[in-house]
């Protein structure tokens, strides 16, 4: 099949990143939400406030708003930096880039997005995390009162840290989702009685698998750079004692300086704070927006294709 062009391929990365990051999103919420109230509460997560049943989707149309332009973005970013890599804009030739080039590709993707949506991802942290009653009854209140009192740049608070975090995050997490494919594709050529008939496809269950592994092993090395994160991102917020101590506004100079204090007051427990819900949340999480991704963005191409065909036929 031919590829589309320029315009026509990211605009179909984009369609495809956004809606497979919205679906993953709105499955996995209640997940985040819990994963978020443990990650920003100082004491010992043994708070049952914490899992109030209430307000499990808190936060939702922030997280929307924030999750499709990130992941349209970072697979619009990702395809790009892959075709000038391989020379081909054909996804089927990326697969064979080096593991380093897809390390470097999803690490550059992932700040790009970051940096994007990452107002959105904010206000996302702050009404998860408010409990209660509630400090913002609206996403628009905590928009106005964020820049009242902070200015713009404090929709850009703990952006820092954000990027410092998805630096490994994201190429650990592309990175290994290609180097399970080729792992997968190997055992397929090897389980085939005819290798040489035997075609790259991955079926849907192999590509949830390699989405499950790669978010996995992403999320278990760099979840104690998202507890800095959120502590940076709620620093000032006054909520309910019930879901944790105030995060005072001046609580910490730089990033070195939370992971010494997170360190100090609440021992290495504390960095990994939500570890179990995050990762519960981040593995079927990335499992779920690879696979939309793959299925929208060749559902996608077929569509443009036919229609390019009918267009041809009708000149």
């Amino acid at each position: 099949m031919e590829e589309p062009g320029q315009i026509k391929r990211a605009l179909i990365d984009a369609t495809a990143g956004a809606l497979s990051g919205g679906i993953s999103r709105t499955v996995t919420s209640p997940l985040d939400v819990i994963k978020i109230r443990f990650q920003v509460q100082v004491e010992p997560t043994t708070q049952w406030a914490l899992l109030r049943k209430d307000g499990f989707w808190r936060g939702n149309v922030p997280a929307l708003l924030m999750v499709m332009p990130y992941t349209a973005i970072q697979f619009t970013v990702l395809h790009k930096l892959k075709t000038m890599a391989a020379g081909s804009s054909k996804s089927e030739n990326h697969i064979h880039l080096s593991p380093y080039l897809s390390y470097i590709s999803g690490a550059l993707a992932g700040c790009a997005a970051t940096v994007g949506s990452y107002p959105f991802d904010l206000l996302r942290t702050i009404l998860a995390s408010q409990g209660e009653p509630k400090v913002y009854p609206s996403m628009r209140s905590a928009f106005v009162h964020i820049i009242e009192t902070r200015g713009i740049q404090g929709l850009y608070a703990g952006l820092t840290p954000t990027l410092v975090e998805i630096v490994p995050y994201a190429g650990l997490q592309f990175g290994t989702y290609d180097t399970f494919k080729r792992w997968t594709m190997a055992w397929n050529h090897f389980r085939s009685s005819d290798a040489s008939r035997a075609d790259d496809t991955l079926s849907s269950f192999q590509l949830f698998l390699c989405g499950l592994a790669s978010g996995t092993c992403a999320k278990a090395v760099c979840h104690p750079l998202d507890v800095v994160k959120k502590r940076y991102q709620i620093k000032g917020l006054q909520r309910d004692p019930r879901y944790g101590a105030r995060v005072e506004h001046q609580a910490y100079k730089n990033m070195y300086d939370a992971l010494r204090q997170i360190l100090l007051r609440e021992g290495w427990a504390g960095l990994y704070k939500g570890i179990i819900p995050s990762i519960v949340k981040a593995a079927p999480a990335g499992a779920v927006t690879f696979v939309a991704y793959e299925f929208t963005s060749d559902w996608s191409l077929l569509i443009v294709a036919k229609l390019e065909g009918i267009n041809q036929r009708l000149n």
